[in-house]
C-alpha cells in the first residue's frame, strides 16, 4: 500500500468557549509519518467520537488519566486501523486489524506492544471501538446486577447506554429502564428492550427551568418504579443521578461512570458534585461506587467473546452511526454533543 507524502488529521484549534463546536477543531496536512525501526505503521479506518474528549480541550480535572489537549495538538482516542508496515517479529503483517489509541487522524504510528489485534471476536470490526465494556464491566463488578432486579440506566441512547441496557437484560434483570432527552430516542430505546424510558427533555431556555425539570424527574422516576431501584448505571450525574440514588432500594447499587450533564448540558456542574441524602444511602445499605474502564483488560476479554455471541445470535444490536470521511469529524463531535445521534459514533475513513 502506498503512502501520500502528506496525510490529514484533527487538531484542536481553540479552546471551546462552553459547549465544543465544529469550529474548535481544524483538518490539518501533516507529512506522513514514517515509523522508526521496530514501530507499525497504520492507515486507520475508523475513530471513535466520544464524549470525554471534551474534558480534554480545556482545563482537564484533577487526576484525569489523559492530559489537556492544546490548541495545535492533534486529537487522539480509540481506533481501529490496518496494518500498512510491520517489523519483523512482531508478529504482525500488512493487512491485518488493530485497535489502538490514536485516532482522529489518517495515518499513525505505533509501538507493537500498544496495539491490540483483532482476531474476528466481533462480525463488525467498527464495534471494537464501542465502549460496551464499561457498561458490561459496571454491571457484573460494581452495581451487579442479579435476577430481576429494577435496573435504571441514564443517557440510556448514548454509546455506553445503548448497549448497557440490553446487556442488562441478558445479564438477568427484570425490569429495564432508561433516560433520555429526546422523544424520538426514547421509541427506539423501547424497540431496543427497555420497558420504560423517562424523558428528561428541556424546556425554555434550560437555565431558567432547572429546579423544576429536576423535580419533573423525579415524579417520573416514582411512577415508572414505585418500589424503587436495584441498580443503577449513571452516565448523566446531576438531577438525574441524585433522583435515582433517592429512589434506590435497601441494598442497592450504583456505578457511576460518566458525568453527560455537566460536558453538555445547559446548566453543568463542572465539580461533578452531587447532593445526597447520606443517612438514607447509610440506613439502607446502598453501594455507590465509579467505574472506569481504563486497565480493566480482565473485563474486555470476557466482554468481546459475549457481545461477539450476542451479536450473531441477534440477541444483542450495535446501534451506531458511521459518519464518512475524516472532514465530516469536526461536525460530527458538535453534532454529537448537541444529542443527534444515537449510540456509538465512529468516523469511517
Amino acid at each position: 500500500m502506498s503512502v501520500p507524502a502528506t496525510v490529514r488529521e484533527i487538531r484542536l484549534a481553540r479552546r471551546p468557549q462552553g459547549r465544543p463546536v465544529a469550529a474548535d477543531l481544524l483538518v490539518a496536512e501533516t507529512p506522513a509519518p514514517e515509523p522508526e525501526p521496530g514501530r507499525v505503521l497504520l492507515r486507520n479506518r475508523w475513530f471513535l467520537v466520544f464524549p470525554g474528549l471534551a474534558t480534554l480541550l480545556g482545563d482537564t480535572p484533577e487526576g484525569s488519566p489523559y492530559p489537556s489537549i492544546e490548541p495545535g495538538d492533534t486529537l487522539f482516542g480509540p481506533a481501529v486501523a490496518e496494518v500498512v508496515e510491520a517489523p519483523e517479529g512482531s508478529g504482525l503483517h500488512p493487512g491485518d486489524l488493530v485497535a489502538h489509541g490514536q485516532g482522529w487522524r489518517e495515518y499513525a504510528a505505533a509501538d507493537p506492544a500498544a496495539l491490540t489485534p483483532l482476531d474476528g471476536a466481533l462480525p463488525d470490526p467498527a464495534a471494537h471501538l464501542a465502549p460496551g465494556a464499561v457498561g458490561y464491566g459496571a454491571l457484573t463488578r460494581t452495581a451487579p446486577v442479579r435476577p430481576g432486579d429494577t435496573v435504571l440506566i441514564t443517557g440510556a441512547a448514548g454509546a455506553v447506554g445503548a448497549l448497557a441496557g440490553q446487556t442488562a437484560r441478558l445479564l438477568g434483570a427484570g425490569t429495564v429502564l432508561g433516560t433520555t432527552g429526546s422523544p424520538a430516542k426514547a421509541e427506539r430505546l423501547r424497540r431496543l428492550g427497555y420497558d420504560t424510558v423517562l424523558v428528561d427533555e428541556r424546556t425554555g431556555d434550560g437555565r431558567a427551568d432547572g429546579p423544576g425539570r429536576a423535580e419533573r424527574f423525579a415524579r417520573q422516576l416514582a411512577e415508572a418504579a414505585p418500589e424503587g431501584i436495584d441498580v443503577l448505571l449513571d452516565t448523566v450525574g446531576g438531577h438525574q443521578a441524585e433522583a435515582a440514588l433517592a429512589a434506590a432500594r435497601p441494598g442497592a447499587r450504583a456505578a457511576l461512570v460518566g458525568l453527560l450533564s455537566g460536558q453538555f448540558g445547559d446548566t453543568p456542574a463542572a465539580d461533578g458534585s452531587l447532593r445526597l441524602d447520606a443517612f438514607q444511602l447509610i440506613v439502607k445499605g446502598v453501594q455507590v461506587a465509579g467505574y472506569a474502564n481504563a486497565g480493566h483488560a480482565a473485563v474486555v476479554s470476557e466482554w468481546l467473546p459475549r457481545l461477539g455471541g450476542w451479536l450473531r445470535s441477534g440477541e444483542i444490536t450495535f446501534p451506531h452511526v458511521k459518519v464518512a470521511g475524516l472532514d465530516r469529524a469536526p461536525q460530527a463531535f458538535q453534532d454529537m454533543t448537541e444529542g443527534r445521534y444515537f449510540g456509538t459514533v465512529v468516523v469511517e475513513l
